[in-house]
């Protein structure tokens, strides 16, 4: 399998961003990941999507929409789509018939920061989705980068401790959001989950204080989406786009956190008795699957069963589990950074299905 690092939703100069996309192109490869794809608000840009250069890097980017209705107060519900070829914004006041649209243009949704508590400190109200009564979406954005400041920050000394050392706030995904993704797999709903970073390089001022909220070098090395493909990347954008969006629609890619330690080299796989799946795949139980698990560093590692933690391993980097039981499977994984225990991996789930 190939692996490649994807970090998803950010803005540009188009929206509520600084830069422009060359310049967010650049700011990704000098954090060394593979491709951006870029999510302005309620705006698709056309003719910068492809490959970008820099001496001897490139870096990949698509282009999508972070939807919202702009007439809806408060702001709630905002949905990540890209893939799809036309802008979609029009169709914000009917959720539902967005994600008609959405599918229709062939693109991919995901539900933006679904669990995100308001920042009164500067004026921030939370932007929570509250229409889980919608069908259609692909996936739910389980970690925002971003959002997690405003989250984390209950009170001013928070704030500004974590404006001034941004490495200490990211402890995980939202615990409801998790909770969420849970209740929708095991109702029968194939949900991706994905990670966001949500970069802006906002400049913020208060009184004397004026700080950058924050680099989008900071947020590209820290909350990335790994997918796993069959097929290299050829260097041909077209082709390689194909391979990003049929990853990300299938499921096959994890949550890294990598700010910690390099997530890269972490494998989720279960063997049958014909078969091997990987993460977004199903594969038939017939008398016993065995599950491997491959840490890139030997840390905490949880195997979870509709919902419910099934086995701990600790200082592992080899894990195995055999089961006969249908259900969904995914792995959580958490490491020790700056003094405190933080999630690290986060897949997305196998599928075992009875005969």
């Amino acid at each position: 399998m190939e692996e490649y690092t994807i970090n998803l939703h950010m803005h540009s100069n188009y929206s509520d961003g600084t830069w422009p996309h060359r310049k967010i192109a650049e700011a990704g490869m000098d954090a060394g990941v593979d491709g951006l794809i870029i999510t302005d608000h309620n705006v698709l840009i056309h003719g910068v999507e492809n490959y970008f250069q820099k001496n001897r890097k490139k870096i990949i980017v698509l282009v999508g929409e972070e939807i919202h209705n702009k007439s809806r107060e408060p702001q709630k519900s905002h949905l990540i789509t890209f893939g799809q070829s036309v802008e979609l914004c029009n169709y914000a006041e009917n959720i539902q018939h967005l994600l008609h649209q959405v599918k229709k243009s062939g693109g991919l949704s995901f539900i933006a920061h679904p669990f995100e508590k308001a920042l009164p400190q500067v004026n921030e109200t939370d932007i929570t989705w509250e229409d889980w009564e919608v069908s259609g979406f692909n996936g739910i954005e389980i970690w925002n980068h971003l959002s997690e400041l405003k989250n984390e920050s209950s009170n001013w000394i928070k704030l500004l401790f974590y404006v001034f050392n941004p490495a200490f706030y990211g402890h995980g995904p939202h615990p409801m959001a998790i909770q969420k993704w849970d209740e929708l797999l095991i109702s029968g709903k194939k949900t991706i989950a994905v990670g966001g970073s949500d970069a802006h390089r906002l400049v913020v001022r208060k009184g004397l204080i004026k700080k950058l909220i924050f680099p989008y070098q900071f947020h590209f090395r820290s909350i990335n989406n790994h997918i796993l493909t069959r097929q290299p990347f050829t260097g041909n954008f077209s082709t390689d786009r194909k391979i990003i969006l049929e990853a990300f629609q299938k499921g096959n890619l994890f949550i890294g956190y990598d700010l910690p330690a390099c997530t890269k080299g972490f494998r989720f796989y279960a063997q049958g008795k014909s078969k091997t799946a990987i993460m977004g795949e199903e594969i038939k139980v017939e008398k016993s699957i065995t599950f491997q698990i491959r840490l890139p560093e030997a840390v905490e590692c949880r195997l979870i069963h509709d919902g419910t933690i099934i086995k701990t391993w600790s200082d592992q980097e080899i894990c195995t589990f055999i089961t006969k039981s249908p259900g969904v499977y995914r792995v959580e994984c958490y490491i020790q950074f700056l003094g405190k225990r933080r999630g690290w991996i986060f897949s997305n789930p196998i599928y075992v299905v009875g005969d």
